[in-house]
């Protein structure tokens, strides 16, 4: 049983430290800066959080999206100034016309904290999601830097799966941060929780070997676990599979299969110490901070741009999590199974 009342003050003290260390929200300064926060409450887990923001954020505007209409939430976002707040606690995910809605407030200049498909997650997990929401000053800020470093810089990048390998020859993109930190960029915030560091092979034909897999997202976009089971990945694409390959990831594959190439573009490097692969969070987003790595299946990924890859054309990112037992990045190693040693 979760004790409710020590998650509720974890809570609390997370809330607290992503208002004031990531977006820079101080509540004794900013209470003349508007922040909005647009919440449901058909989740146990959404009504934490919105306790704690309403501790934390008393003069806020609260707005409960399910007895609202669209058009009063539109224009409660449409009528804040640049650089104000919206937090976002979507028990499942908040739907307005066919924009989506978090891209639609950078759009307007405003800050950003969603916490989405929270019903994803089972009860017995709440507490591993209110303790993924910390903002730990002695890890984020300080490996993160490190690790894209020597990401940046390296050449040959192998990741050693049980009895086989992958390996990346060849430049890696320039890495991206997602650990809280927005100076100097245009947007100011995102989804909750953080804590990972990205990047792709600059030429995907570089790409070459094999890696255990023990979970993807399934259609449903939740964490499927499985025994892990072999994929081939050859030229940057997955080409087959060990005969104890799930028939679920076989019909993943087989969808798209249909539509582009299988192909293998994200490499990221879960960094949120709080998640496990024994206590995991359902929801996908949030399962792929875990510490550790996840790779994306499909052509999609609009973060880089590469020739003959229309974001707009193409349709899917998988994310899926290889068993890795120790990465090198020019023969030296940077992670040993459980955690980075840069």
């Amino acid at each position: 049983m979760i004790d409710r009342e020590k998650v509720q003050l974890r809570a609390d003290k997370n809330i607290s430290d992503i208002l004031s260390i990531c977006l820079k929200y101080d509540t004794a300064i900013d209470q003349g800066r508007t922040a909005l926060v647009v919440y449901d409450t058909q989740h146990e887990l959404a009504r934490i959080l919105l306790s704690s923001y309403k501790k934390v954020l008393p003069q806020a505007k609260y707005i409960d999206f399910d007895m609202s209409t669209r058009e009063q939430v539109i224009e409660s976002f449409n009528s804040m100034n640049i650089g104000d707040t919206v937090i976002l606690i979507q028990s499942t995910n908040f739907l307005l016309n066919e924009f989506r809605i978090r891209l639609h407030l950078f759009n307007l200049g405003l800050k950003v904290i969603e916490h989405m498909h929270l019903t994803r997650n089972h009860e017995s997990v709440y507490d591993v999601y209110i303790d993924s929401l910390a903002y730990d000053m002695s890890w984020y800020p300080i490996i993160a830097p490190k690790l894209k470093s020597t990401l940046d810089n390296a050449r040959t990048l192998k990741l050693y799966s049980g009895d086989t390998s992958l390996t990346v020859e060849g430049a890696l993109e320039p890495t991206k941060l997602n650990i809280g930190d927005y100076t100097g960029m245009e947007n100011v915030g995102g989804t909750f929780p953080i804590g990972e560091v990205f990047t792709e092979a600059r030429d995907f034909t570089s790409m070459n070997g094999e890696l255990y897999i023990y979970a993807f997202a399934g259609a449903d976009f939740n964490v499927s676990m499985h025994e892990p089971f072999k994929i081939t990945i050859q030229g940057g694409l997955v080409i087959g599979y060990a005969d104890n390959t799930p028939q679920s990831f076989r019909d993943v594959l087989d969808l798209v299969n249909q539509y582009e190439r299988p192909l293998i573009r994200e490499i990221g490097f879960g960094l949120n110490r709080a998640i496990t692969k024994e206590r995991y969070l359902g929801d996908i987003t949030a399962f792929e901070r875990i510490l550790g790595l996840h790779l994306s299946l499909g052509e999609k990924h609009s973060v880089y741009k590469k020739e003959g890859l229309a974001t707009k054309k193409t349709k899917f990112h998988i994310d899926i999590f290889p068993v890795v037992d120790s990465v090198t990045a020019d023969n030296t190693q940077i992670y040993d199974g459980k955690t980075y040693i840069i």
